[in-house]
């Protein structure tokens, strides 16, 4: 069963690391922002968050908390987006204003998901976010994230192709091909066209993205200016492992929804 295995692990996982990374730099998960650097006792509420999200995490693969876990996560991410919003306010049409947003909106729409799918069996999927209407505005959402982040490889065609590996021919090409693949596993997403699909690639892209462009970046000699500091380079990781990782819970909503599994963990029943 996918959702109580390799997806929903998956997840666990990845934001487990950004817990791991909040520790281990002091920082938020989330991107800085000026009303979080000015916070008093600023360490407590990294190391609390970090900690909130590390159990909310774990609480994610075991069946007694995995619906609190998922809604734990939820709402972590949501508060990354909520800090973002002033940025946004002061510079609407920043695409570098926008992209924590949907760093954080992203996971959000995939833990929605995942708790939505997890409340299906209880019976109980009238419950606040848990209906099919509310699944499918997460999925939309999600969907819109993904034309953002193909957008912004247009925007930054520039950045984008200096972080194609060189082996690659013709580089911008590739950025801008990558840019369109994101646009168009949105688009499919949000108009329900081969949704599923549409899903898994993008997950296989932000999946190969980290694979063939953060974790090489490592290994460079010397480090691109791009990956700079180690700190970047492992926050950039993190995240789009966890933005892969949301691909894949959305991946298997449509997937869910045509096969009808029940996400629990198997009991094994007694004969009499």
């Amino acid at each position: 069963m996918r959702a109580a295995g390799l997806d929903r692990g998956s997840f666990a996982i990845a934001t487990a690391g950004l817990a791991i990374w909040s520790m281990a730099y002091h920082q938020f998960g989330w991107e800085e922002q000026s009303l979080l650097a000015a916070i008093p006792w600023r360490e407590v509420w990294v190391y609390g968050s970090a900690l909130f999200l590390l159990i909310a995490s774990v609480g994610v693969c075991f069946p007694r908390t995995a619906l609190t876990g998922a809604l734990a996560i939820g709402a972590y991410q949501a508060v990354g987006a909520a800090i973002s919003l002033p940025a946004i306010a002061s510079q609407p049409l920043s695409i570098g204003a926008w992209y924590p947003f949907f760093e954080a909106l992203t996971p959000l729409a995939a833990a929605w998901i995942l708790y939505a799918l997890l409340r299906r069996p209880s019976g109980t999927a009238r419950a606040p976010f848990a209906t099919q209407g509310a699944l499918r505005a997460a999925q939309v959402l999600f969907g819109l994230s993904c034309v953002f982040y193909g957008w912004s490889h247009f925007a930054y065609a520039g950045y984008t192709a200096g972080m194609v590996p060189r082996w690659l021919p013709d580089r911008s090409a590739f950025a801008y091909f990558t840019g369109a693949g994101h646009i168009a596993a949105g688009v499919a997403i949000i108009a329900g066209i081969l949704p599923a699909l549409a899903a898994t690639l993008e997950a296989i892209m932000m999946g190969l993205f980290g694979l063939l462009v953060w974790v090489p970046s490592f290994f460079a000699q010397p480090t691109p200016d791009w990956a700079k500091p180690p700190q970047h380079q492992w926050s950039e990781l993190i995240v789009t492992l966890v933005l892969a990782a949301s691909a894949w819970i959305v991946a298997m909503s449509f997937e869910s929804r045509a096969a009808s599994p029940r996400l629990t963990f198997k009991k094994v029943k007694r004969s009499s």
